[in-house]
C-alpha cells in the first residue's frame, strides 16, 4: 500500500524588512523553511503539534513524497517515505483525525530550507562555507515565525526525539506560552562529555577531507569521505549493536575500493560502510557540521536566559511534559532522561516518565511505534 501522498510547502521566514537575527549577533536577511502539515487545524487553531527532527531528518514526517523542488538529487528514494510514517497519520500515535501536525527542516538544513547549500540571492552562489552558525534557539525561532504564518499562536504539543528533544526543551523553556504538552523522546538537557567527543569526531572528519575547502567544495565532489566516516562514528550510537549484527548477517561481504591494503572481513563492517555511502548521497556536509555545532553549544539556561537549568523550567508550570527513555539507548542514555524528570519535578512541572523496553537501541523510536503509541496517544488526549 503506497502511503498519502504530500507535498513540501515553503515559508518565508526572514526578509531584509525583518531579518532573523542569530544568537550570534548575524542576521540572515533571506531564509526561508521547508516544512509539511497533515491533518487539519481546527476552528480556534488549538490542535497543532509541532514535530522536531532529530539530526539528519526532514520536514517530511509521514506519506509518500517524490520529490522536493531545488535540492536536486539529494532526495533519494530511502527519504520519499516520511520518516515517522508509522506515528503521524489516523489513529495512529499523532493521530490526524484529531491533531494538525505541523513538521519543518531546520534553518541551516539541505532539504528545503535555507542552508549552506542555499543559493544566496545576494552573491548568486552556494553560501558554503559562509553560512553562518546557528543554535538550537535560532532553529525554534526561525519555526516559531513558521507557526505565525500558520495562524497558531500556542501548541496542544511539541515532540521531539533524540536531537528533536532538544529542540523541544528550548521551545518549552524559551516560550512557555506558547505550547501545552512537551513529549521529549530520547533526549537530555545538556550535552554529556561522550555526546560531545563523539560529535567532535564527526567534526574532524569531514573538517579534515581534502575537499571539504572549508565549506566552499565542489558540488560535484563533495567531502564524502569525510562525511561518510562521521557517519559511521554517529551510526554506532544509533543502533544496538545485537541489531546491528542481526542486520549485517543479511550483508554481502563486499570490498571496500577506497581502501589500498585492509580488507573487510566481516558483514558488520560491509554493513557499516554501506550506511556511510547511502548517507552521503542523501546529504550535505556543511549542514551536518551546521547542526552539530548546535547541538555542541546548546546551553539550556544560557539560551532561556536563566541562571540555571532549574530556573529555566521554573517556567514551565503550566506545562505537561511526558518524557521517554529507551532502556538500550546508548546515544542519549536512560540516565539522562531520569536527571530530566528530577530537574523538572524539583521545579514544580507536571511530569511523567516511561521506559521503553527494545532491543533496538536509540533508532526504537524510529522503528518500534507499538512501544510509544498508546502512551503519546494518552498523553496528548
Amino acid at each position: 500500500m503506497i502511503p498519502d501522498r504530500v507535498e513540501t510547502r515553503f515559508q518565508v521566514v526572514a526578509t531584509p524588512e525583518e531579518p532573523l537575527v542569530l544568537a550570534s549577533g548575524e542576521s540572515l536577511p533571506h531564509a526561508a523553511l521547508a516544512y509539511e502539515t497533515y491533518g487539519r487545524l481546527n476552528g480556534d487553531a488549538s490542535n497543532a503539534v509541532l514535530v522536531f527532527h532529530a539530526l539528519s531528518g526532514s520536514q517530511h514526517a509521514a506519506g509518500f513524497n517524490s520529490g522536493v523542488d531545488g535540492i536536486g538529487d539529494r532526495w533519494t528514494e530511502e527519504c520519499q517515505t516520511g520518516w515517522w510514517n508509522d506515528f503521524v497519520g489516523p489513529g495512529k500515535a499523532l493521530d490526524t483525525d484529531i491533531h494538525y501536525v505541523v513538521c519543518a527542516n531546520y534553518l541551516g538544513g539541505c532539504y528545503g530550507s535555507t542552508g549552506p547549500a542555499s543559493i544566496d540571492p545576494i552573491t548568486g552562489r552556494a553560501y558554503g562555507g559562509s553560512f553562518p552558525a546557528i543554535k538550537v534557539s535560532d532553529i525554534v525561532d526561525s519555526q516559531l515565525r513558521l507557526l505565525d504564518a500558520l495562524g497558531i499562536a500556542k501548541l496542544h504539543a511539541a515532540v521531539g526525539a533524540s536531537l528533536g528533544g532538544i529542540m523541544a526543551l528550548n521551545l518549552a523553556t524559551r516560550f512557555p506560552e506558547r505550547v501545552t504538552h512537551v513529549v521529549p523522546i530520547a533526549t537530555g538537557y545538556e550535552v554529556t562529555p561522550l555526546q560531545r567527543l563523539h560529535n567532535f569526531e564527526q567534526v574532524f572528519a569531514i573538517e579534515t577531507d581534502p575537499g571539504f575547502r572549508a565549506g566552499d567544495y565542489d558540488p560535484d565532489k563533495p567531502p564524502d569521505r569525510g562525511l561518510a566516516v562521521a557517519r559511521m562514528i554517529g551510526h554506532k550510537t544509533y543502533v544496538s549493536l545485537s541489531a546491528m549484527e542481526e542486520r549485517a548477517r543479511s550483508e554481502c561481504l563486499t570490498s571496500a575500493d577506497n581502501l589500498s591494503w585492509y580488507q573487510l572481513s566481516s558483514t558488520l563492517e560491509s554493513y557499516m560502510l554501506h550506511q556511510a555511502q547511502k548517507f552521503t548521497g542523501r546529504f550535505d556536509a556543511n549542514t551536518y557540521l551546521r547542526i552539530i555545532n548546535a547541538w555542541q553549544q546548546f546551553d539550556l539556561a544560557k539560551e532561556s536566559g536563566c541562571e540555571s537549568v532549574l530556573d529555566a523550567f521554573a517556567r514551565c508550570c503550566g506545562q505537561r511534559f511526558h518524557i521517554f527513555s529507551i532502556d538500550s539507548d546508548v546515544c542519549f542514555y536512560p540516565e539522562e532522561q531520569a536527571q530530566l524528570a528530577e530537574q523538572l519535578k524539583l521545579a514544580g512541572v507536571d511530569c511523567t516518565r516511561i521506559t521503553v523496553h527494545s532491543e533496538k537501541g536509540h533508532d526504537s523510536f524510529l522503528l518500534e511505534p507499538v512501544l510509544f503509541e498508546p502512551y503519546i496517544r494518552a498523553f496528548l488526549a
